[in-house]
């Protein structure tokens, strides 16, 4: 992912209002570690329920407003993103307005991601072997390629409406 100042991050949002993008606060962008991100995800501490994430889509960043539903499930659910089933983290079912006219008609998507945005982390963490003679790394590779098109996907389905 590329290196993101604080004033592109704030354009880049497509399901928000100008009043909401200028009230975001965006956190400190300095030690971020850009190239083992395949998304950018924050929380703001005023509003535990929203959560914000910049997708690079076409080389471009797409930011969604992201609001976090407040009943949990009753079951341990997976992340639809990076889809780790061994999550050292919570996951959380987030709903976020679709960009445009569809949105302002009421129209949104939801997603099961993990609460923090670790997804970045968990799809390079680690995984044990599955069987003898398992590539552990091309599995790695294969989960971090799943998790930007998963976030891109999504990225692309609230920026164009539909």
């Amino acid at each position: 992912m590329h290196a993101y100042t604080q004033k592109d991050l704030r354009a880049s949002f497509v399901n928000a209002s100008l009043r909401e993008r200028n009230a975001l606060v965006i956190p400190d962008l300095a030690p971020l570690d850009w190239q083992n991100l395949d998304y950018f995800g924050w929380r703001d501490p005023k509003q535990p329920l929203a959560g914000f994430i910049v997708v690079p889509v076409d080389d471009e960043p797409v930011g969604i407003l992201l609001r976090q539903t407040e009943q949990r499930t009753r079951t341990r659910p997976q992340c639809s993103w990076c889809e780790d089933v061994t999550l050292p983290n919570d996951v959380v079912l987030f709903g976020a307005k679709r960009a445009g006219k569809a949105g302002r008609n009421g129209d949104t998507v939801g997603t099961l991601l993990c609460e923090n945005f670790e997804c970045s982390v968990n799809a390079r963490r680690p995984m044990p072997p599955a069987y003898l003679g398992f590539d552990v790394m091309a599995a790695r590779e294969r989960r971090i390629e799943a998790l930007r098109l998963h976030a891109e996907g999504f990225a692309r389905d609230i920026r164009d409406g539909h």
